[in-house]
């Protein structure tokens, strides 16, 4: 039986897993590596700073720079990175710091004795004390209402395409006002589309400005501080104090996820925008239906009315929604017994990223209605790791109920709190 089993390879998958390695526990690590950074469109650059992106490891040895300086790289301040060159780094990462990596994927997670009960894609089953959840933001994909249902053929999630060759010549609508949207019109138009629109429910599009040099002198600092999610006080504390977030009360969280670091994009991005001539803002699809020549016939309601739109294929890049209900790793009985946040239904999670279920620990977007918007970052993984990794050494020391279906009891401790 292992101490932990870590599930997910992305930035936050193997950043635990470095921790708890360097910790001497019987670890084993599920996972493609990287898998979703992997699987963006060549092209494709960060959003954020190269020194707001690095993976955890305890010692702070392999940062994105240490990997940057060992391609010969200058990994600068306002200088964006390929998406590929971080998809390599987070490689290199699980190289270093993470044993023995498992690229098979775990198909479910439910509870048992003295722990969990797991069985990979293949078929092996497996038992561990603990578990860390860390399976990235591919299961939540959002897609609007009336595009739900068709076939991939007409409509996909900005996050199912590797290449965007295929479209070349096609009739495209991407609908969202994010980086995601506005990078994927622009690499569209670029690789050959016949004709590339935005529509989009945001009345106007937002940008983010060139950030300015870290060493400004200390008033601009002390006025907009940067921070990994930007400048600004805000930015900082929701960057710095994750677990102040967790204290605030439901409500309040509630609203700062729904409305902090909206849509907005890249300003290296906006002089490749401007190639897009269609952008239909303040606009949302009511309806979709595939024509009897193959193309989707979309019904766009906006402040004139209701349009009718003909397009060949519809990429919805309007982000993720981290649900439990989506979570479909984990078995009915272990999602159904878990307590949730929000109307969004996210798990609820304690003071050192465990579950109200004892021994079930959760990372990445899953964890941001609780801990705030840096959980959405990469820049999320450093606060997360060593904190996860410390609940789950609680956790062995306390023990780990098992074989138990349903809430917690009356008076029992659901997480191990800071």
């Amino acid at each position: 039986m292992y101490d932990l089993v870590v599930v997910g390879a992305g930035p936050y998958g193997l950043s635990v897993a470095a921790h708890a390695a360097a910790r001497g526990l019987n670890l084993r690590t599920f996972g493609r590596s990287m898998e979703s950074w992997h699987a963006m469109p060549s092209g494709m650059f960060l959003k954020s700073e190269p020194w707001a992106s690095h993976l955890s490891d305890p010692r702070g040895a392999y940062g994105l720079d240490a990997y940057a300086a060992t391609r010969g790289v200058r990994a600068a301040h306002g200088v964006p990175l390929p998406v590929d060159f971080f998809a390599a780094y987070g490689d290199w990462f699980a190289r270093q710091a993470v044993p023995a990596l498992d690229e098979r994927l775990i198909a479910s997670v439910a509870p048992g004795a003295e722990g969990f009960e797991l069985r990979t894609e293949d078929g092996e089953p497996l038992r561990a004390r603990t578990v860390a959840l860390a399976v990235g933001v591919l299961p939540f994909t959002e897609v609007p209402g009336p595009l739900r249902g068709l076939p991939r053929r007409y409509v996909t999630h900005s996050s199912h395409h590797g290449e965007l060759d295929g479209f070349a010549g096609r009739d495209v609508t991407v609908v969202g006002a994010g980086q995601a949207a506005l990078e994927t019109a622009a690499l569209l138009t670029e690789r050959g589309a016949a004709a590339v629109r935005i529509v989009a429910r945001a009345d106007r599009l937002n940008w983010n400005t060139l950030p300015p040099a870290l060493d400004r002198g200390p008033w601009p600092s002390l006025r907009a501080p940067h921070t990994g999610l930007g400048c600004g006080w805000k930015n900082k504390l929701y960057a710095d104090t994750p677990g102040v977030f967790r204290r605030l009360p439901a409500a309040t969280r509630a609203r700062i996820f729904d409305s902090a670091l909206g849509p907005a994009g890249a300003w290296w991005l906006r002089e490749r925008f401007a190639a897009i001539g269609d952008v239909r803002l303040g606009q949302r699809i009511t309806s979709a239906a595939v024509t009897g020549d193959e193309r989707l016939r979309l019904d766009v309601a906006g402040p004139a009315g209701t349009t009718v739109l003909e397009t060949d294929h519809v990429i919805a890049a309007t982000g993720f929604t981290p649900s439990l209900d989506r979570a479909g790793v984990l078995s009915p009985a272990l999602r159904g017994a878990l307590r949730t946040v929000g109307v969004g239904g996210a798990p609820e999670v304690g003071g050192l990223f465990e579950s109200s279920w004892p021994g079930l620990f959760l990372a990445g977007l899953l964890t941001a209605p609780s801990y705030g918007p840096s959980m959405r970052f990469v820049l999320g993984a450093e606060y997360t790791a060593g904190r996860l990794v410390k609940g789950v050494r609680q956790r062995l020391r306390s023990g780990v109920p098992g074989g138990r279906v349903g809430r917690p009891r009356t008076g029992e401790k659901a997480a191990v709190t800071a």
